[in-house]
Formats: C-alpha cells, sequence, structure tokens
C-alpha cells in the first residue's frame, strides 16, 4: 500500500506541475480541480472475489488497475483531450489503456475519459511500476455521475425504468451544456485575441518595455508619414 501511495504523490505532483504551467503561460486554466484516492484493501479483496482472481500480491499488482484512481474536472471538453496529451506527453508515464466514453457514452449515459497509465516509483533497493487509473470529464458530466452514482446504490443497483430514462436525458441535456459553453468559450477568446491584436499596434517596445501609446499620437505620426510621402 505504502508503493501505492507513492505512486499516487508522483501522479499528484505531475498534474499540479502541469496546472501550474499552463496557467502561467496560458493564462487560463484547464483544471478545475483534482480529486485522488487509494482502494482500502477490503475493497481490493472483495474485487479479487469478484472477478474471481487469485487472492495474492502477484495477482493485485497484475490484474487491478484501478487502486490508484484521479478524477480530473474541466471546464470543456476540449481541456479534456488536451490533459490526455499533456500526460502522454511526460516521457515517464506509459499508457495502458484508453477508453473513451465520451465519443462513445456508455447505454446510460454515462461520459469521461478513462485512462491507465503506468508510473515507475524509485524505491531504495528497487523501482516499482504503478498503475493509475486517471477519469477526466467536465463539471456537467462529473454532476450526472455524481448523481447517477447515488440512485444506483439507493435503489441497490436496481433502479426503476422510468428513473434510467431521466438518467439518460439527463445525460442528453448535460452533453448539450458542454456543447454550447465549448462554442461560448471560442467565441471569448476570439474577442480576446481581437483586442490582444489591436493592443498591440498601440504599444511601442523599448529596452524589453511595452509603452502605451495613446491613439492621438498615433494618429498624428501616421498623418505625418502619409505628408512626407506625398510631398
Amino acid at each position: 500500500m505504502m508503493t501505492y501511495k507513492f505512486g499516487q504523490d508522483e501522479v499528484n505532483t505531475k498534474l499540479m506541475i502541469l496546472k501550474e504551467e499552463f496557467q502561467h503561460f496560458h493564462d487560463y486554466n484547464p483544471i478545475e480541480h483534482i480529486k485522488s484516492r487509494i482502494k482500502s484493501p477490503e475493497s481490493i479483496l472483495k474485487k479479487l472475489i469478484r472477478k474471481n482472481l487469485e487472492i495474492s500480491l502477484d495477482s493485485i499488482q497484475e490484474n487491478i488497475h484501478d487502486i490508484v484512481g484521479f478524477r480530473i474536472v474541466c471546464s470543456f471538453v476540449s481541456d479534456i483531450y488536451r490533459i490526455r496529451d499533456m500526460i502522454q506527453q511526460q516521457k515517464d508515464i506509459t499508457l495502458i489503456s484508453c477508453k473513451d466514453y465520451i465519443k462513445y457514452p456508455k447505454p446510460n449515459g454515462y461520459q469521461s475519459l478513462h485512462l491507465i497509465i503506468s508510473i515507475p516509483v524509485f524505491m531504495s533497493d528497487r523501482e516499482e511500476q504503478v498503475y493509475v487509473e486517471i477519469q477526466i470529464r467536465t463539471a456537467a458530466m462529473d454532476f450526472w455521475a455524481s448523481l447517477e452514482h447515488k440512485i444506483y446504490y439507493k435503489y441497490d443497483k436496481q433502479i426503476p425504468a422510468h428513473l434510467l430514462q431521466e438518467l439518460k436525458e439527463t445525460a442528453h441535456i448535460a452533453n448539450s451544456l458542454d456543447i454550447r459553453m465549448e462554442k461560448l468559450h471560442h467565441e471569448i477568446q476570439h474577442i480576446k485575441d481581437l483586442n490582444a491584436t489591436e493592443e498591440s499596434l498601440h504599444t511601442m517596445q523599448l529596452n524589453d518595455e511595452n509603452f502605451h501609446l495613446p491613439l492621438s499620437l498615433l494618429t498624428s505620426l501616421t498623418k505625418q508619414e502619409e505628408s512626407d510621402l506625398s510631398e
């Protein structure tokens, strides 16, 4: 369990670095929040029994790949794939599997991107490869999944048909919200880019410092240049 705790720490550090670096260079944070957990020994044992697997340490390491779990919540769908790519670009991370439940939602409407990765943990006398599951989703997807989980256990996994239908419909609503928010995000970014371009036309750089030039001065200089050319 200590090895898995070290694996959790390694991945958490990497995600925090990516989050702060992106914020610094892009003035925008694609990660709303991060949650992580480690399965308890009791949960691991129940999963081995449920899957009819051998109860041993070797069996756990080989077959149970979600002992360490992370959930990354983003603002927009495009952020999900951006974060996936940023994670995969880490040289010491090996991608084991990727399940895209966004492009291919589950029958009940569930959407999320699931990654299983392997990361090395360096002990005093050996190197261990630790499997980690990372789920990446939007806030709307996360809210829906949380609601579905509560209903699932409230009815002891036997959800009435009318509630299943309601869940599917609300999943479509959540997806529609994500699409509209993404469109709004792109429109706002386009306006910011235009303003930045216009602002750059009104500045002058001297000794690595930017100075804002009044529009009246720029107009005067332009007229003077036109006058000189006409002469």
